[in-house]
């Protein structure tokens, strides 16, 4: 009966990858941003789970590309460090002792967490922050807020070098300021949305911690256009912490990003049933709903 059980495995296994050829095709060359964050961040079996997806992304043709958060753990050392913190409108006022700890451990301890987790899967990869080659040049989003960015300029040829070369860059939402060579903290979506922007992306995949935007019903919403966004957050059914999300999606798209796909990052594998099955995952925010094909996502 064992015996039995793992013959249905693997036939399962290799109908999976025959399935998954026509997408593998499709992506070959393809730039994929992936901004990874979230709980899957501080769990070492989620990490190997995701490094092992981006290097198979690489290995079959296509150019991933890693940008990341780290909110948890800027929290932890700030409360180690006996730094508190001001809120305005619910939102961290980031002075010039926090943009030091926000740098410190973007740029160095989950920046380099994530490259070595790549690598011990095989792949090749470097990390860098915003402030590479002035990669990203921000300005205050809210002078209010202090050291957090709005990027204002974009210069990712340092990324496409890396890309060619066969390397995966992991970038730091970390930027150079326009002015007196300052620091600035940008969201982790808003560095993703805005380097895949400026890459012209063929798909910029938001992970986060809920299966997508859902209707009124709870039920996901697997594809959308821009003007169906706007309708959804008019109506209130897009509201809180899922309106910049879409909004970043809107802005890349704006920027020539082919699509955007907002998903949940806790599923095993999340990245590759987006791009390598029918159905994909997630909620897909696009210019227009292609026809209903196999290979319309």
């Amino acid at each position: 009966m064992r015996k039995q059980n793992m013959n249905r495995d693997w036939i399962a296994t290799a109908r999976t990858l025959s399935e998954a050829l026509p997408y593998l095709q499709r992506y070959t060359g393809a730039v994929v941003v992936v901004k990874f964050g979230g709980n899957a961040m501080g769990d070492d079996e989620a990490m190997a789970d995701f490094a092992r997806d981006i290097v198979l992304m690489r290995q079959v043709g296509m150019n991933p590309v890693v940008v990341h958060g780290g909110g948890p753990m800027i929290n932890d050392l700030l409360k180690k460090l006996g730094i508190e913190s001001d809120w305005v409108r619910g939102k961290r006022v980031t002075d010039k002792r926090t943009v030091e700890v926000v740098e410190m451990v973007l740029s160095g301890l989950v920046n380099k967490r994530i490259v070595q987790a790549i690598n011990d899967q095989g792949g090749r990869a470097v990390g860098i922050s915003g402030k590479d080659d002035d990669l990203m040049v921000c300005e205050a989003d809210d002078p209010e807020l202090g050291f957090v960015g709005r990027p204002v300029e974009m210069n990712v040829q340092v990324i496409r070098d890396l890309y060619n070369a066969g390397i995966i860059p992991v970038v730091a939402p970390v930027a150079t300021g326009m002015n007196d060579n300052e620091t600035f903290n940008v969201n982790g979506d808003t560095a993703a949305g805005a380097i895949a922007g400026a890459l012209q992306a063929d798909r910029l995949l938001l992970l986060t911690d809920v299966a997508g935007v859902k209707n009124k019903e709870g039920e996901v919403i697997t594809q959308m256009t821009p003007d169906e966004v706007h309708g959804l957050i008019a109506d209130a059914t897009i509201s809180g912490g899922m309106i910049p999300k879409v909004e970043t999606a809107l802005k890349a798209v704006e920027q020539g990003v082919r699509a955007v796909v907002i998903l949940d990052g806790r599923v095993p594998n999340a990245c590759l049933l987006e791009l390598f099955t029918e159905h994909g995952a997630g909620s897909m925010i696009r210019s227009t709903t292609p026809r209903v094909t196999p290979h319309a996502r």
